[in-house]
C-alpha cells in the first residue's frame, strides 16, 4: 500500500450516491471493493487491519467487519497472526466456468425482468446507468472501481427484478464483477459495456422478454471476448 495516501485518497473520495446514515462498515466494505477492482491491492499482498484503519481514518471495528465479510465471500484470505492476504487473480478455468454459469442464468433473469420488473425497478436501473455514464467520464482507479460496483449493482437489480431469489443469490456468490475488474485496469472496459447495458435496459423497459434475454446474452459473450485475451497473453508469457 502507498504510505503517503491520505484517508480521503485511500478511500477513493466520497462514495457517489452514499445514503445518509448508512453503516460505516458498509461504506468501508464498498471502499475496499473499489480498491480491489482498481488494482489498488496487488495479488498475494498482505493487508493488515491497523494499516487500513490508519489509511482510511476510521477505527479498526468497521475495517474488521468489512474484511470478515470479504473473507466469507472469498475475496480476501485470513492469515493466522498476520492479518489478511489478497488472493491471486482468477484462473482461466474459473473464468470459463463463471462465463458458462452466467450464460445459463442471466439471460433467463433478463427475460423474467422484462416481464416482471416494476416501474420503480426500471427507474432504478436507469439511474444506475446514468451514474455509470458519469463515472465513464471520470479518470483514475477510483472511478474505475466505482464503475465496477455500479456494474455489479445493475446486474443484481436485473436479477432481483426477475423475482427469483435463488438465481439472484447464485449470481451474487460469483462476485463476477470483482474478479473481472481485478484482471485489468482499462477504462475501455467501461466504455464498451455502457452501450450493452443500454440495450438490456431498453428491452426490459419495453417489456420485450426475447430482446432482453438476447441483449444480456450478447453482453456476457462480448465481456468474455474482452477478458479472454488476458489469459491467452499470460499463457504465452509463461510458456517455455
Amino acid at each position: 500500500m502507498n504510505e503517503d495516501m491520505t484517508p480521503e485518497r485511500a478511500a477513493g473520495g466520497p462514495h457517489p450516491g452514499a445514503q445518509p446514515g448508512r453503516p460505516l462498515a458498509d461504506e468501508v466494505h464498498d471502499t475496499l471493493l473499489r480498491q480491489l477492482m482498481s488494482s489498488r491491492f496487488v495479488p498475494d499482498s498482505r493487508v493488515t487491519i491497523d494499516a487500513l484503519a490508519r489509511e482510511l481514518g476510521v477505527s479498526q471495528t468497521p475495517i474488521r467487519a468489512a474484511l470478515n465479510r470479504m473473507e466469507a465471500d472469498g475475496l480476501v484470505v485470513r492469515v493466522p497472526h498476520a492479518g489478511y492476504r489478497i488472493p491471486p487473480l482468477i484462473t482461466r478455468e474459473r473464468f470459463d466456468d463463471m462465463l458458462e454459469l452466467r450464460l445459463l442464468l442471466e439471460p433467463a433473469a433478463a427475460r423474467r425482468a422484462a416481464e416482471r420488473a416494476t416501474s420503480a425497478q426500471v427507474n432504478e436501473l436507469r439511474r444506475l446507468l446514468e451514474e455509470m455514464a458519469g463515472l465513464e467520464e471520470g479518470d483514475g482507479p477510483s472511478a474505475y472501481g466505482t464503475f465496477g460496483l455500479r456494474d455489479a449493482a445493475f446486474h443484481d437489480l436485473v436479477a432481483c427484478s426477475a423475482g427469483n431469489q435463488l438465481v439472484r443469490e447464485a449470481l451474487a456468490r460469483l462476485h463476477t464483477h470483482v474478479h473481472l475488474f481485478r484482471l485489468v485496469y482499462d477504462t475501455q472496459v467501461t466504455y464498451l459495456a455502457m452501450s450493452e447495458h443500454d440495450e438490456i435496459l431498453a428491452a426490459i423497459a419495453a417489456r420485450d422478454p426475447d430482446q432482453a434475454a438476447y441483449a444480456m446474452r450478447q453482453h456476457i459473450l462480448l465481456s468474455g471476448d474482452r477478458f479472454r485475451p488476458l489469459f491467452d497473453d499470460a499463457l504465452l508469457t509463461t510458456a517455455p
